[in-house]
């Protein structure tokens, strides 16, 4: 499709007029009986023509014409050759983009076996040199979107490889037929991005392809399966400055494409995605580098079951979002994403400094029943941050409980623990690894009244199993 503009198709004009000038001994391959004198000819009549001549003849004889460098490809070894068969594949799609479906059409001459694309290219990005990865990738990119069967399992995220969705792909009128080798490519990308083979081209190159195959959801379930997510954060971290601007953008496009799935978010947020998103917003000079980084943001901020506004608050985006909001923006968008973060973030505030207030509360060594005791939106949101520095807030609730002498702190700390329990999936599990129900079912013989109700509460939590927890969590 002409739509494909493929940016990851820029290639140097002077490298590859250099490669091109060389030339090919075309006939000792024919010779050898390493191609067919049908593949000779087209070759020669293509080689070294006007790129006019080579668009009318690509127009008349095109997938022939593909698969005799195909089959060059195949069969020769010789660097040189690999490399001018590859710069003129490069040549004819830079000239017209649309050319790429050339490689899914069979011709009259190689009926009984035709070079099938993929392989030719997967087997070409195991070789050591990097020119021959490049430009082999390149292709590869430019064939995966050309390709003429895109099943509809694909497109909605289902794969052919899980187990689960055998059934639901054969409703979508079955698997891909590119996955595996689809699969095959994005895993040699990420091992790019965690491996480069080139220490200053293979981070970008990855990225740019990854920011064009991640629009499909088949490729974002497939990148999530390689491991790819947990990688972009760091890279995100160590790219950050002006003059990576246009890596640094491809590298949030695929982040933010990798938003819109649950467990992309998820695995975003666990890699510490959202610091190094907040810090590209506090820095980013051009307005589409701001822009993708706040979006994915926004997407993130979607995932309520995420409960990231807290994070953000904490990395300083709500500074970053009042300050960003004096700028003159070209883009309406820009001031939207910017008025709905601002309202999002001051909830994400007010819980934030919720938790401030409880800890503080706790430090005190006294508690009261304020509404955040009780609130079960707050225990909501702020149950994660109880997991933090090994679980460092329940354990100085545990230790009031078992030393304080003030009736209604032991009648508050008993129902923070209840709460703890109700909201936490492991709740009874760590309460019990932490002595917390001996301390408690010793409560029930306080002499307070009020002490022994909350301490008899909380003591029936932790006998509970999940399920009634759950029963008793929505009859509240």
């Amino acid at each position: 499709t002409a739509k494909m503009s493929l940016t990851y198709l820029n290639d140097d004009p002077e490298a590859l007029r250099k490669i091109l000038s060389s030339d090919v001994p075309w006939e000792t391959y024919m010779t050898a009986r390493l191609i067919t004198d049908k593949d000779l000819n087209f070759i020669r009549r293509y080689d070294k023509r006007t790129e006019e001549l080579r668009a009318s003849m690509l127009d008349e004889n095109g997938p022939a014409i593909v698969e005799a460098f195909l089959s060059v490809l195949k069969a020769v070894t010789k660097e040189e050759t690999v490399h001018y068969v590859l710069a003129l594949l490069i040549q004819m799609l830079q000239e017209n983009p649309a050319r790429a479906k050339l490689f899914h059409q069979q011709s009259e001459q190689h009926l009984a076996n035709a070079p099938e694309p993929y392989m030719v290219f997967l087997r070409l990005l195991q070789r050591v040199d990097w020119q021959t990865q490049e430009h082999s990738a390149k292709l590869l990119t430019a064939i995966i979107e050309a390709r003429p069967k895109k099943s509809s399992a694909f497109a909605n995220g289902i794969l052919a490889g899980d187990q689960s969705s055998a059934s639901v792909a054969a409703a979508y009128g079955g698997p891909d037929p590119a996955e595996p080798h689809i699969s095959a490519f994005i895993d040699w990308l990420v091992a790019q991005l965690r491996r480069p083979s080139n220490p200053t081209k293979s981070v970008p190159l990855a990225t740019s392809i990854l920011s064009c195959l991640l629009k499909e959801r088949g490729c974002r379930q497939l990148f999530l399966r390689s491991g790819g997510v947990q990688v972009l954060p760091p890279l995100i971290k160590a790219c950050n400055s002006p003059t990576n601007s246009q890596l640094l953008y491809e590298l949030c496009l695929c982040v933010w494409q990798m938003t819109y799935t649950q467990a992309g978010a998820e695995a975003l947020a666990n890699s510490g995605a959202t610091k190094a998103l907040v810090d590209v917003a506090r820095t980013a000079q051009k307005e589409k580098v701001f822009r993708i980084a706040m979006s994915s943001l926004r997407n993130l901020l979607g995932h309520e079951e995420l409960g990231l506004a807290a994070d953000m608050v904490e990395a300083g985006l709500p500074k970053v979002v009042a300050t960003r909001q004096l700028q003159a923006w070209g883009d309406d968008d820009v001031v939207e994403i910017l008025t709905f973060m601002d309202e999002k973030l001051k909830a994400g505030i007010a819980i934030l400094s919720n938790f401030d207030k409880y800890k503080k509360e706790l430090m005190s060594g006294s508690l009261e029943w304020s509404p955040m005791h009780t609130s079960d939106i707050f225990w909501r949101e702020n149950i994660d941050k109880f997991e933090d520095k090994d679980f460092l807030v329940l354990r100085h609730l545990l230790k009031l409980i078992e030393s304080s002498r003030e009736v209604k702190t032991l009648a508050v700390g008993c129902n923070d623990l209840g709460m703890f329990i109700l909201h936490h999936p492991q709740g009874r599990y760590i309460v019990g690894d932490l002595r917390g129900k001996e301390l408690v079912m010793r409560l029930m013989a306080h002499p307070d009244p009020e002490v022994q109700k909350q301490a008899l509460l909380c003591v029936q939590k932790v006998m509970l199993t999940r399920d009634k927890l759950e029963f008793l969590g929505s009859a509240a």
